[in-house]
């Protein structure tokens, strides 16, 4: 069986590399030993997404699992509205718009593109805010796109025992694990 990379380890990799071990260690268990109420309220933010609830629109895609071959990445997106080709990730809060954001939602628009999908605007959007913010499509931003590239390549070739890995105590302090 071919292996991929959840959506979401892309974020958590940059967060710690290491984090995705332990998130794997701990999969067996009741997430309630684990998880923080930043996870917690994520979870209840996307309930409606999960549940196909969110719309009746038939134009609107929610919760569609999607694998993209080229990067080997599977999840889900959250909303595509296939009228306006717009591809939402909602986050129950944002503080700032972090790399591993965008990382998802690059993993999700090429995933939908391999798709046959178009897709003409990106956006992140708040839901504690009620605030939209639109990305740069990967083509638009070649940096981002490098970078979305080579943490893919970092994710896919990391050893644990890696000697380079330097613990960073502000982000051990907030770990889960």
């Amino acid at each position: 069986m071919e292996s991929y990379i959840p959506f979401a380890f892309l974020n958590d990799f940059i967060f710690c590399p290491r984090s995705i071990y332990y998130h794997n260690i701990y999969s067996n268990y009741n997430d309630i030993l684990y998880t923080g109420s930043p996870q917690i309220a994520g979870k209840i933010a996307h309930h409606s997404i999960d549940n196909k609830t969110y719309s009746s629109r038939k134009d609107v895609i929610q919760g569609l699992e999607v694998y993209c071959e080229k990067y080997k990445l599977m999840g889900k997106i959250d909303l595509l509205d296939t009228t306006k080709n717009c591809l939402t990730e909602r986050k129950n809060h944002i503080e700032k718009i972090y790399d591993g954001y965008i990382f998802q939602l690059y993993a999700q628009y090429f995933s939908l593109i391999e798709m046959n999908f178009k897709i003409e605007n990106i956006f992140l959007y708040d839901i504690s805010k009620n605030k939209k913010y639109k990305v740069l499509l990967p083509e638009d931003d070649l940096i981002t796109y490098l970078r979305f590239e080579v943490i893919v390549e970092n994710i896919q070739k990391y050893l644990m025992e890696d000697k380079a890995f330097k613990a960073n105590p502000e982000k051990c302090n907030n770990c889960i694990y």
